[in-house]
């Protein structure tokens, strides 16, 4: 398999009485699945990507004192693990200065251990599972909520307000799906350790056929069925609970909480069937800073925000902020900085913990009404 790579300049440009200066380039490494089934999703990581090199270049930055232009190379890991170790080494081999990605928590997890031997500093627009920061590399960030935040908080949701006694929980067998599922059943069983678990069920990233955990799930007659995976599976997946009669309640990460999934589900993510948490969120003091993003978003790219572009955006101006404080883009000198940053974003406020974690990390609930994704609340 061959693996392209595409290059977007952003020329900063600057004038100095008169006289041009010679500007230092400072590249970028940008991984996301802008193929497979997650396709749409790598494609908005993307575009957050660019407009954050736009406007980073429309600030006319200085490090070092000297202007600098900002470069990015975009890798495709396709969701994949094996192709996403390969985009890493490719960015390493580039001798990048600091990357954004990936998505899944299955290809960033084993890209890491690449990057952190390399000394590049890397954050995470996407992936939540805490086995990513737990490795004790000093270069992994992430600017969302991880798993133990995002499945135990739906698990509590589910049966402290969704008033649920009776779960199914199916994952797709990946990092994120098994870990966000399992997390789910933990907070679900803490808030009310009578909650009962009548069926755990498993299928795969690419799967289309769900009939036979489905036929078994529908005869345990549960409230909720929980899914761990991406919106490609949880489409079809809500399509097929709808044709079997499962009247049962949906719920899941920010794996399927996009604008795509009641397309994906034919509309079978109906008013208020489907639950639904990003991984991050935003008080209503900045929640304009948030639609201003969205509004510009949807001016230059003629579509809604699917899920992760503000994240990369933000990723991406935190560590430019990061060389920018440290006065330089050499990884060892601005990895100290980053560690301790503290940035406002379009996203809130970033801040790591000692293991790379953001620090308060927030969720936000989501369900679908009128076809429409719509927002529930934020919490902490």
């Amino acid at each position: 398999m061959q693996f392209k790579s595409k290059f977007i300049p952003v020329a900063i440009a600057l004038a100095f009485a008169g006289s041009a200066y010679a500007q230092d380039t400072i590249k970028i490494g940008h991984v996301s699945p802008v193929s497979g089934p997650n396709s749409h999703l790598g494609k908005d990581m993307e575009n957050g990507a660019k407009m954050a090199m736009e406007d980073l270049a429309a600030k006319g930055i200085k490090i070092g004192g000297k202007p600098v232009k900002f470069v990015v190379q975009f890798e495709d890991d396709a969701g994949d693990p094996k192709q996403g170790t390969t985009a890493a080494q490719k960015l390493v081999d580039a001798k990048v200065q600091g990357v954004i990605g990936h998505l899944n928590s299955g290809t960033t997890i084993p890209a890491s251990k690449i990057y952190f031997d390399a000394g590049i500093p890397q954050i995470s627009p996407a992936a939540t599972s805490p086995v990513y920061t737990k490795q004790k590399f000093n270069t992994a960030f992430r600017v969302v909520a991880n798993d133990n935040k995002l499945g135990g908080t739906l698990g509590a949701y589910a049966v402290q307000k969704l008033g649920v006694k009776k779960i199914a929980v199916i994952d797709d067998r990946t990092a994120y799906g098994q870990g966000v599922a399992d997390e789910f059943v933990k907070g679900a069983k803490k808030a009310l350790p009578g909650v009962q678990v009548v069926g755990k069920e498993f299928t795969n990233a690419n799967a289309t056929d769900f009939n036979a955990i489905l036929t078994n799930i529908k005869s345990k007659n549960p409230d909720l069925v929980f899914f761990g995976g991406m919106d490609s599976v949880g489409g079809p997946l809500l399509r097929q609970m709808k044709a079997l009669g499962i009247n049962a309640k949906f719920m899941g990460g920010d794996g399927v909480c996009t604008d795509a999934l009641y397309r994906l589900s034919a509309g079978a993510a109906a008013d208020g069937v489907v639950t639904c948490a990003e991984a991050g969120g935003v008080p209503a003091e900045l929640q304009k800073n948030m639609d201003d993003f969205r509004a510009k978003y949807k001016k230059k790219y003629g579509q809604e925000v699917q899920l992760y572009a503000p994240y990369v955006y933000d990723a991406i101006m935190t560590m430019a902020a990061a060389m920018q404080q440290a006065n330089s883009s050499e990884p060892a000198k601005y990895l100290p900085v980053l560690a301790k940053i503290k940035y406002q974003g379009v996203t809130g406020a970033i801040e790591f913990d000692q293991f790379g974690d953001i620090k308060d990390g927030a969720l936000t609930l989501f369900t679908y009404k009128g076809g429409n994704k719509t927002k529930m609340e934020v919490v902490k």
